[in-house]
């Protein structure tokens, strides 16, 4: 399940696509229904990751680190939530063998979990911050 947190950083980061300059966290945290405390947090997160270039200061900001065809919504809530994957034994990003599996190969819900991993990955990889902003999906994020 998609965390609030990651709703947030999504929200935020189409704003920042729909700006054509830098916008201000306050002006982002209205635009993205987002409380500004817990923005603050997550656009810090997304500019460690080079998602986001900040600029301090009186004139300051926020802007997108790439264009936004170049920043999938997976690229996102990867690092807002980590793995898209449903138990870790399927994650490309982080596999750990479930710790009450007997045996991979033999394991009954590993091959349904691997699916749905392919087709979400696939989906969200494959969707990004343009396509969004471009009204691909508007209705996505709820």
């Amino acid at each position: 399940m998609l965390s609030q947190k990651a709703r947030y950083a999504l929200r935020a980061m189409i704003e920042l696509a729909r700006a054509e300059d830098q916008v201000t966290a306050g002006e982002l945290s209205q635009r993205a229904d987002a409380p500004r405390k817990f923005l603050e947090a997550i656009l810090l997160s997304l500019s460690r990751q080079a998602l986001v270039i900040s600029r301090r200061g009186k004139f300051g900001g926020y802007r997108l680190g790439r264009p936004a065809d170049q920043i999938s919504f997976a690229e996102i809530i990867r690092l807002v939530d980590g793995p898209l994957a449903l138990t870790p034994c399927v994650s490309r990003t982080a596999f750990k063998r479930c710790d009450d599996c007997r045996d991979l190969a033999t394991c009954a819900l590993r091959e349904a979990l691997l699916r749905a991993r392919d087709a979400t990955a696939a989906v969200l990889e494959g969707y990004s911050l343009a396509d969004a902003v471009n009204g691909e999906g508007a209705d996505l994020l709820g």
